[in-house]
């Protein structure tokens, strides 16, 4: 079998493969249409961030059986094209954490005193003490955003150095909270309270600028902000103009919303730092995450063994037909759920029932634990890590199984508990294989679970549809489909769009805003 390397790897990774027996090629730069043209040879393919794989590439792709990725992220493989084709995509998650903490770390220190500027200063032969004093770490307060792997071991290291350390994790339960010794608290509190901020979040819609100018309004003055997670989540024109009004002291980050940023204004502030996307640049975790794919690849290629697949339960050929459509219903569910629930996830239980239950059921409920944990940790969550992040997250999962699945013959049912709030939804397979949610927090209503949904809770009064239709018209926002529920006339009612594209967040807010709404959730799932 044959493996093709499209990017730098460590040798230690090639020296593995090669003494597998696997014919191993390294043919790094390709050009898009000259890879399209070499990936009908092989079986595997290994990849760092600089290869994009597409849908296109990946119809050439004939005989490609797994593509692994040297690091975590995926933004340069097309998941869904690559499922379709059949394809397991894995990467190699946690190999990067220490690293990209440890960059965290360095960052918050060079801005806290000014080691980059004195440097400069220095090499031209100034003496400026006076001109770079700067803060102690000591007794201050650092804000987390996100406590997943990285932002926990920023927040062991910051506790060392004797800082107060504050987190916003909507999913983090108390217990782990407790545990590492931090203080959760909401986001605007975090805002209010640190000294530093450092954000270790994914880019979503919803995380996109999300320190921007409305946040940093609520920030102290002479806040540091750090960003060594993904570019676009700090709004680098708004930066830009707290950074020269005084009102942030100092940035330093290591992602840009373009890179390279060359024409950045930011670039020319004396008191902003930044380092070129150097977060996972260290050789020990270059040569980590190598080692940790070419061992998932032979695994893979030579014994049919998946590990740390992001598209792919561990599941045997014979069985995989069968459960497949539950699987992808099982995950759109529990995407679904997630976005739709606000608060934390103490308690997880998915109820199995009518013929479900005669199969193995273990792939089902990693696959809702992985599409409800998705959108919270996007890359990071894969079909191997999904139960252990929500045990390390304190959540209880609970599983339960019955034979009456109603006028149905198989249903999946998914409650989540936080004190004494609760969600669900409920779904079957329309037939044979096509996902459909029958009923969300107890109203019955049919919904094609995919693409871009409006999930609104509402007051069953005359005029709601036509204001939130009107208002979406006026916005350009097509509306695709449209689902609705109640449980008795001129109660509460569940009303659920299906749109064609996002919705911005002023629009959002738009809609919150009109007669006898009560809520409004916007939820993404694949197409």
């Amino acid at each position: 079998m044959k493996v093709l390397v499209s990017d730098n790897i460590s040798e230690k990774g090639v020296s593995i493969l090669a003494k597998a027996g696997l014919k191993v090629d390294v043919k790094t730069g390709l050009a898009p249409a000259a890879l399209k043209k070499e990936i009908g040879k092989y079986d595997a393919l290994i990849i760092r961030s600089a290869t994009k794989v597409t849908s296109d590439i990946l119809k050439s792709a004939k005989n490609l059986r797994v593509i692994g990725r040297a690091g975590s992220g995926l933004d340069n493989v097309d998941k869904t094209a690559a499922t379709k084709h059949g394809i397991v995509v894995m990467n190699t998650p946690g190999g990067n954490t220490i690293t990209t903490a440890e960059h965290t770390v360095a960052l918050l220190l060079s801005m806290a005193r000014k080691v980059p500027q004195a440097t400069a200063s220095l090499k031209q032969g100034k003496w400026e003490k006076k001109k770079f004093m700067g803060v102690e770490l000591y007794n201050k307060t650092l804000g987390i955003i996100g406590l997943g792997n990285i932002g926990s071991h920023v927040a062991k290291m910051t506790q060392g150095m004797g800082m107060k350390v504050l987190a916003y994790d909507p999913y983090l339960s108390e217990e782990k909270a407790k545990e590492l010794g931090v203080t959760v608290v909401e986001l605007n509190e975090l805002f209010k309270k640190s000294d530093f901020i450092t954000n270790h979040i994914p880019l979503t819609n919803e995380t996109k600028n999300l320190i921007g100018t409305k946040n940093i309004a609520k920030m102290k003055k002479g806040v540091m902000i750090i960003n060594a997670a993904r570019g676009g989540v700090v709004d680098e024109e708004a930066l830009y103009k707290a950074l020269e009004s005084g009102k942030i002291a100092s940035a330093a980050l290591d992602v840009f919303s373009k890179e390279p940023p060359n024409e950045s204004p930011l670039l020319k502030l004396e008191n902003f730092i930044c380092t070129p996307h150097l977060g996972a640049s260290t050789a020990d975790a270059q040569e980590n995450v190598a080692v940790a794919v070419a061992n998932q690849i032979v695994d893979y290629l030579l014994h049919g063994t998946i590990r740390h697949a992001v598209n792919f339960p561990s599941v045997s050929a014979d069985a995989l037909p069968v459960l497949q459509p539950y699987i992808n219903l099982a995950e759109r569910l529990g995407g679904f759920i997630s976005q739709n629930h606000d608060g934390t996830m103490e308690e997880i239980t998915i109820e199995y029932k009518g013929t479900i239950t005669e199969l193995n059921l273990e792939p089902m409920t990693i696959a809702v634990l992985k599409g409800i944990l998705t959108p919270i940790l996007e890359e990071t969550v894969n079909f191997i890590n999904a139960p252990f992040i929500a045990k390390e997250r304190g959540i209880e999962v609970k599983e339960i199984t019955t034979d009456d699945a109603g006028d149905y013959h198989s249903m999946l049912v998914i409650k989540i508990k936080s004190g004494k709030k609760e969600s669900s939804v409920s779904g079957i397979l329309h037939g044979k294989k096509e996902p459909r949610i029958i009923a969300v927090n107890n109203f019955p209503v049919e919904i094609i679970p995919e693409g871009e949904l409006l999930v609104l809770s509402n007051n069953d009064k005359p005029g709601v549809i036509g204001n939130i239709g009107t208002l979406l018209g006026k916005n350009k926002i097509n509306i695709a489909r449209m689902h609705f529920g109640r449980a008795d006339r001129g109660g509460k009612a569940i009303s659920v769009f299906s749109v064609d594209s996002n919705v911005k967040k002023d629009v959002l807010s738009q809609i919150k805003k009109l007669p006898n709404v009560l809520s409004v959730n916007q939820i993404h799932l694949p197409v």
